[in-house]
């Protein structure tokens, strides 16, 4: 069933918005320095393509950079002042559709305004995706968003949508964190020392 845009060409169903506070490690040791703010970000969005096989995808990659300013609203609110040091997306398609219907929406149109949002990111987004229906649970991985060799930054962070996707929908995900793992010790470059000229020092 055809859906009648409500954002730009899109249709959104729904926008989810998740925050977590970490204060202390898994072993009960005290955060060294402030706490790790992970925010995740999501919209469910009616997949016109569902169901059917459609070689040209432009029809959404063109317009994704309306939801890539969106996005940068929202995580700007979200965050309420917070530097941004990492992110990373994902898609949840439901079961009609095909990864790479999720993946359309994923690409650096729509990410580019998210960068912008942050202050910029010169490191590709840590990206993955799935299908599933209401309920699915996926992981996101994060990355320094001016650094690949962080290490301190490699995390991942939860999510789970009760009601969606439906069969007809993707979920479209960025997530955010305000900083690095916390008390992480394995080395390596850190991100005070970050350069940020080439995505990866």
């Amino acid at each position: 069933m055809t859906k009648s845009a409500n954002f730009s060409v899109f249709h959104i169903r729904k926008w989810y918005l998740q925050i977590e506070d970490t204060l202390a490690g898994e072993t009960g040791a005290p955060a060294d320095g402030d706490p790790l703010r992970k925010i995740v970000i999501a919209a469910s969005i009616h997949n016109p393509f569902a169901g059917r096989f459609v070689q040209d995808l432009s029809a959404w990659i063109e317009p994704s950079p309306e939801l890539g300013r969106e996005f940068g609203r929202r995580i700007q609110e979200a965050a309420q002042g917070r530097a941004i040091e990492s992110y990373g997306k994902a898609c949840l398609v439901g079961i009609d559709g095909e990864y790479e219907h999720g993946n359309a929406l994923l690409t650096n149109p729509a990410a580019n305004p998210i960068r912008d949002a942050l202050g910029g990111g010169k490191s590709w987004v840590p990206s993955t995706g799935k299908r599933g229906g209401p309920g699915a649970v996926i992981d996101i991985p994060l990355a320094h968003k001016d650094a690949l060799y962080v290490r301190s930054h490699y995390d991942t962070v939860t999510a789970q949508f009760s009601d969606g996707p439906n069969r007809d929908e993707v979920i479209v995900c960025w997530a955010f964190a305000t900083r690095g793992r916390l008390n992480a010790r394995l080395g390596g470059l850190k991100a005070s020392e970050v350069k940020g000229q080439d995505g990866l020092y």
